[in-house]
């Protein structure tokens, strides 16, 4: 091969200590072999009776990053795939108190893959115990004012054939119970209503998951539907305040979501609830199209209005409406007045792992094939008027920015290992400039400096 033809070419010229420089020429060679294995290359020797040489590679692992990027990549298609026929996704809203039961009947919604069966879920229970968060203090004016810091769902866990015990479910801190994973998607209050008929028996009592509107003031919207126990079905529609102020217009609304004046207004329909002919109704959205509004908006009647703790009367003396105070025997303030509620999503994906590990090695593998330089390097020796004329190219399968200082290293290493060698030693000027191309050295037009590293003088004869 004619390494001259390479752009990262050097030529190097030393002189022989002994007389045999066919042997130095060899030796020169198994030097850079050792040499380049040092430097992890697969090494091949080729020698002839022209000269010697040694021919090395090494950058394989870079075709080996290529190869284990692609296949990683079918192997997340293929878990993606086949993992997503046996996962299920689905969600639940939890009340402070209430349980919730890994069980189809017991979701909001669910979403399943194919191969999910009716009893593919693992019997777990958990329940709702408290709900921590903390809110930026008020400060009038600042944008930061109620601000939350901090959600922790504290739940206690009961398996089949293990005791109960605490966790907690927190943002981006999904809990793992039996192979599932649960998130916090969100959070609010649940006011506890009870509604009473014209005899004072109770027709209606559940704690109603409010949905907030506002997350710096959780000002909040829920819908109560009383279907029996009244002359009439009943619609309210109510409004939740944790921190209840009145604007200039009468109306009232939340300046900071914790409850320090919780105030709860209630819009009354009675009619239609639309709900005896089977068809599926939504528990946030009330439809009044059959339906008489008592109470609020256009009627004349103020809405009922209600703190903790208070009953007020329904209209047309249909009854009584409690709002039920949850603060402990003998609490001070409102902080514990109000039940909350979180809303979990419970994931079940037994591919995950495999998606996991399958993007690992697609990552490793992109690394070794962008950083890892594939390249071919060459150390040819040959004798030529009793001295060791070395030639070291390098080729670079791709872009290599590093190819010209790799050669220049491995000529630079290989020159110190044989001055220590001492079989060779390097000429004054040990560095041969190219030929010009279709010119030999020492021929006109080319280098005065003939191959043996001496100058002629005007006889034609080497001098130094």
């Amino acid at each position: 091969m004619h390494l001259s033809r390479l752009d990262d070419h050097r030529r190097v010229v030393r002189t022989v200590s002994g007389s045999d420089a066919q042997a130095a020429a060899a030796e020169a060679i198994a030097i850079a072999e050792k040499q380049l294995r040092a430097l992890r290359y697969r090494v091949e020797r080729y020698d002839d009776k022209r000269g010697f040489s040694v021919s090395a590679e090494r950058g394989y692992a870079r075709e080996t990053g290529n190869l284990l990027f692609h296949l990683a990549l079918v192997g997340v298609l293929i878990s993606v795939g086949v993992g997503g026929s046996f996962a299920y996704t689905g969600q639940r809203v939890v009340v402070q108190g209430t349980s919730f039961v890994n069980t189809l009947l017991d979701y909001s919604s669910m979403n399943r893959g194919r191969f999910v069966s009716d009893d593919a879920l693992a019997p777990y229970r958990m329940t709702l115990d408290s709900f921590d968060v903390t809110y930026q203090p008020f400060e009038q004016g600042s944008p930061s004012s109620g601000l939350a810091g901090d959600f922790s769902a504290n739940v206690t866990v009961s398996e089949p054939g293990q005791k109960p015990h605490d966790a907690s479910v927190r943002v981006n801190h999904p809990l793992g119970i039996a192979g599932d994973r649960v998130y916090l998607l969100g959070n609010g209050y649940a006011p506890t209503i009870t509604v009473k008929n014209a005899k004072g028996e109770v027709v209606y009592h559940d704690s109603v998951p409010f949905l907030p509107q506002n997350n710096s003031t959780m000002m909040s919207i829920g819908i109560v539907k009383v279907t029996d126990g009244l002359p009439q079905q009943l619609g309210l529609q109510g409004f939740f305040y944790p921190t209840a102020a009145p604007l200039t217009t009468g109306a009232l609304t939340s300046v900071y979501p914790a409850l320090i004046n919780p105030t709860l207004t209630l819009n009354v329909y009675a009619g239609d609830l639309g709900i005896d002919d089977g068809t599926p109704r939504s528990v946030y959205v009330l439809d009044t199209a059959g339906m008489t509004q008592l109470t609020g908006g256009k009627t004349g009647v103020k809405p009922i209005e209600l703190a903790p703790g208070e009953t007020t009367a329904l209209p047309n003396g249909m009854g009584t409406i409690t709002f039920e105070n949850e603060a402990p025997q003998g609490a001070k303030d409102y902080a514990q007045s109000v039940k909350r509620y979180v809303s979990l999503q419970i994931h079940h994906d037994p591919s995950e792992q495999w998606v996991l590990v399958f993007a690992a090695l697609a990552v490793l593998g992109l690394v070794l094939a962008l950083f890892v330089p594939r390249r071919r390097m060459w150390v040819k020796a040959a004798v030529v008027d009793g001295a060791v004329h070395l030639e070291y190219a390098g080729l670079a399968r791709g872009e290599d920015p590093t190819l010209a200082a790799a050669v220049n290293d491995l000529r630079d290493g290989h020159a110190r290992l044989l001055d220590a060698a001492g079989t060779t030693a390097a000429a004054e000027d040990a560095s041969v400039p190219e030929p010009v191309e279709g010119t030999r050295p020492g021929a006109a037009g080319a280098s005065t400096r003939s191959a043996t590293g001496y100058e002629p003088d005007d006889s034609g004869k080497p001098r130094k």
